[in-house]
Order: C-alpha cells, then sequence, then structure tokens
C-alpha cells in the first residue's frame, strides 16, 4: 500500500513541478531566481529519466542514474541557498559580497569532507558514490534549514516579509530538509524502515511544490522600512568603511567610528558623522591652488 502511494506522489511531482513552471513563466519570476527555476526543470526532466529505467531498466542501471542526478540536484539546490541569500542581501552590498565568499569556502569545505569522509570508509558497504551524495546531502539540508531559521529570526532586521518569494522559497526548502533529516536520523537509530523515510520524504517534497506554487501566484509586496533596519545599514556602512579606508593615517579613527556607528541608536548622528566624513574626503581630494611665481606687480613692462 505504502509503494502505491509512493508511487503516485513520485508520478504526481512532475505535473506539480510543470505547474510551477507555468507560475514562474506567467509572473516572470524565471528572470528574479533563474537557478531556481533550473532546479525545478530539472527535477522534471530528471523525472523523464528515472521513470523509464525504474520500470524497464536494470537495478544496477537505476541505482547510477538516481545517485548522479541526486548528485546534481544537490549541487544545483545549494546554488538556490545562494540566489535566495542574494536576494535577500540585495539592499546590503557590501553584506552580499562577503556572504558569497562564505558560501565559496562552504563549498569548498564540504567537497573535501565528502572526500575524506568517503576514503576514510573503505570498509563500508556503500559505494563511494553513495557515500558522497550523502554527506553532500546532509550538509545542504543542514544549510538550508539554517537559512529558514535566519530568515525567521533576522526578517525583521532586514526587512523581508513572509510574502516575498525568497522567503517561501526558503520556507519550501528548510520544510522539506527538516524532515529529510529527522527522517534519516529515525532511520539511523534503527526506529523506522527504509519505505517509510521514502515515503515520508515524498509526502514533504509534495508539500514544499505547494508551497512554491502558493508564492508563485502570491503578489509580493516591497522591503518594509522599520526601526530595526537600521542596524544592518550600521554594520553595512562599517564594513564598507572598512574595504575603503579613508587614508593610511586614519585607521584608528576610523575603526572608533565603526563602533561608534554600529552601537549608535540614533539615526540623526550617524547621519551627521556621514555629512562630515563626506566634508573630510572633499577636503582631501581637492588640490590647492598652486601660487603665481611672480606677482603681477613685480613683473616688468
Amino acid at each position: 500500500m505504502n509503494a502505491n502511494i509512493q508511487l503516485a506522489l513520485w508520478i504526481a511531482h512532475p505535473v506539480l513541478e510543470l505547474l510551477l513552471v507555468g507560475a514562474m513563466l506567467r509572473h516572470r519570476l524565471h528572470r528574479t531566481f533563474p537557478v531556481f527555476f533550473a532546479y525545478v526543470v530539472f527535477q522534471v526532466l530528471n523525472f523523464l529519466v528515472l521513470f523509464p529505467i525504474y520500470k524497464f531498466g536494470t537495478t544496477t542501471d537505476y541505482f547510477y542514474a538516481y545517485w548522479i542526478s541526486m548528485a546534481i540536484s544537490l549541487a544545483i539546490g545549494f546554488k538556490v541557498i545562494h540566489e535566495v541569500f542574494l536576494d535577500v542581501f540585495r539592499p546590503y552590498h557590501t553584506l552580499k559580497d562577503m556572504g558569497t565568499v562564505l558560501f565559496k569556502w562552504a563549498a569548498l569545505v564540504m567537497v573535501l569532507v565528502a572526500v575524506v569522509v568517503t576514503a576514510s570508509s573503505q570498509g563500508s558497504p556503500d559505494s563511494p558514490l553513495v557515500q558522497a551524495v550523502i554527506i553532500g546531502q546532509r550538509c545542504v539540508r543542514v544549510m538550508q534549514c539554517g537559512l529558514i531559521l535566519f530568515l525567521l529570526v533576522f526578517s525583521s532586521y532586514l526587512g523581508v516579509s513572509w510574502r516575498q518569494h525568497s522567503f517561501g522559497i526558503a520556507l519550501g526548502l528548510g520544510g522539506f530538509a527538516t524532515v529529510d533529516l529527522l527522517g534519516m536520523a529515525l532511520f539511523s537509530g534503527g526506529q523506522i524502515r527504509p519505505h517509510t523515510v521514502s515515503l515520508i520524504n515524498t509526502t514533504a517534497y509534495s508539500f514544499a511544490i505547494f508551497i512554491w506554487i502558493g508564492y508563485a501566484f502570491l503578489a509580493t509586496t516591497p522591503r518594509a522600512a522599520s526601526a530595526t533596519m537600521r542596524m544592518s545599514h550600521r554594520w553595512e556602512q562599517s564594513l564598507g568603511d572598512l574595504r575603503n579606508p579613508i587614508g593610511e593615517d586614519s585607521l584608528i579613527p576610523m575603526f572608533e567610528r565603526m563602533v561608534d556607528r554600529a552601537f549608535s541608536h540614533s539615526p540623526a548622528e550617524v547621519e551627521r558623522e556621514r555629512k562630515d566624513q563626506q566634508h573630510v574626503v572633499t577636503k582631501m581630494s581637492v588640490p590647492g591652488k598652486a601660487g603665481a611665481p611672480f606677482s603681477p606687480r613685480t613683473l616688468p613692462r
């Protein structure tokens, strides 16, 4: 009975994903979230490849096709996290650049961890491909859970509304990742069987698609300007000052201004200090007028 339900849900996934693709094309969301759009399209193509192999192919063919497609899906899913991160930090260019660097290092660390753990598990019955994909899957799932937790906690500081499309993408990914991690934990502890884990994950992914479809048809709202966003703007300006210092002889005053601005709660003081800094930079950048070598009165007639 569970196998039939899981098969029905698996077949329903590409139908729902095609509806999601149509909604994204209609509302032009494929331009705002091209990586997520590619992720959904890949899931449809993945079904068109895996389902015939599952029905008419051999077990070995389906094994390698499934785990290779899983690796590609995880790589695109990781890029989706980065895309949502960039959309959330779109007004904060310095924070966005710093986050991009952190994502690159996180990807490198995940690859190294997968390689090291796979190489050190020579006695495991699983193949190296399966071990590497499972380790990468757990890392990506943890990051997806962390993304939705980050948005839930810091949405007011960043001006992100729950009606924004980036929040909906993160909600679907984070919900599915949470269920997937819980299922793997219960399976590792011997609490549930593999078929039950597959059924739970298939159902959770179906709910994620429904969330994405709902947000695709939902009218988005602009960022809400609130008093809590001042802290994000202060840190954005502080990081900008750190990347572009005024001069070599002004490092200590610069750091003092950064600390004062970061912990200041008065927007009037921040605006006044910004104008003072612009005045100083203008004075330093304008060259002084060179005096004439001779006075007009002393020149020979």
